[in-house]
């Protein structure tokens, strides 16, 4: 048996800031955008791993409205996890992740004792985003 990633979702309070972000700033691809009711979802792949989704979904969509408040405020206080990118060249990256409106620099690139050179963001919605050197 063979299990491989295939989604990994992403919350987001504001979708036009978040496809700022994962679109134009680091380049997913968007290959689906729903809108249902008064919410969106976003789906984007890397070129270099198109068969990877990575869906930007508000936390009050599909959810009672006891729980997407639940979810919006873990988002607001950026306590909903981390997602990690690899790039070929760390600093290009970081330099243009840092004038996307809205970025808050958590760590600029360094080399990091186990290993890695990253660095490390809040994105627009308040997640944290590493980025290493590929």
């Amino acid at each position: 048996m063979t299990v491989s990633i295939s989604h990994v979702h992403i919350y987001v309070d504001d979708p036009d800031a978040a496809m700022l972000f994962y679109r134009d700033t680091l380049g997913l691809t968007v290959q689906n955008e729903v809108a249902h009711e008064n919410f969106r979802w976003i789906t984007l792949t890397a070129p270099s791993q198109p068969e990877i989704q990575i869906v930007l979904s508000q936390p009050q969509a599909g959810r009672s409205a006891e729980d997407g408040a639940a979810l919006a405020a873990l988002l607001a206080k950026g306590e909903l996890g981390q997602v990690q990118f690899s790039t070929a060249d760390l600093d290009a990256t970081f330099e243009k992740v840092v004038a996307t409106p809205g970025v808050e620099v958590l760590q600029e690139p360094a080399d990091q004792f186990w290993g890695a050179r990253d660095a490390a963001v809040r994105d627009p919605a308040g997640n944290l985003v590493r980025i290493q050197q590929a």
